[in-house]
């Protein structure tokens, strides 16, 4: 089934948005600690690459996962600056560093995760000069037994 140019683009405009959410919310919750934990960025990171898998697992489009990869990043640089209060979300400590480097990552690798649907299967080319297959054995010969030679050891039986 053909796509769409306009379903295709509203699904872009959709994972754009969506993408945008989920940077919102792992880049506020990236500082949380649980004592030496960081939680935060456990769970912010597990929940951005979620979503990039999803979107790339169920729209089959690069270009969707990397709207959402945009959206991510646009909404944490735009929420990481100095706000007009003097309130900074992402502060300049090494979680916050972690956390910039750590969803642009995420979207490198969904969107350039290859697609194992598509590649060229490959085949054994048998040589020209080949000969030909040896016949496949159908049946067992048999010869009927003759009473001097015994059994297998060379008894007589």
């Amino acid at each position: 089934m053909r796509i769409g140019w306009i379903s295709r683009v509203l699904s872009w405009v959709a994972a754009a948005l969506v993408g945008g959410v989920f940077g919102v919310a792992g880049t506020i919750g990236h500082s949380l600690m649980w004592g030496p934990v960081p939680v935060g960025l456990i769970v912010g990171a597990v929940a951005c690459g979620s979503i990039l898998v999803a979107i790339r697992a169920l729209t089959h489009d690069r270009g969707a996962t990397l709207a959402a990869g945009l959206g991510m990043i646009g909404m944490l640089v735009l929420i990481s600056g100095e706000g007009p209060g003097g309130s900074i979300v992402v502060e300049d400590t090494l979680s916050g560093r972690i956390w910039i480097y750590l969803v642009a990552g995420l979207v490198l690798l969904a969107v350039a995760w290859p697609r194992f649907s598509r590649l060229p299967v490959r085949t054994d080319a048998s040589p020209v000069s080949a000969a030909p297959p040896a016949p496949l054995i159908t049946e067992v010969p048999t010869s009927p037994r003759e009473p001097s030679l015994g059994d297998r050891t060379g008894h007589e039986s």
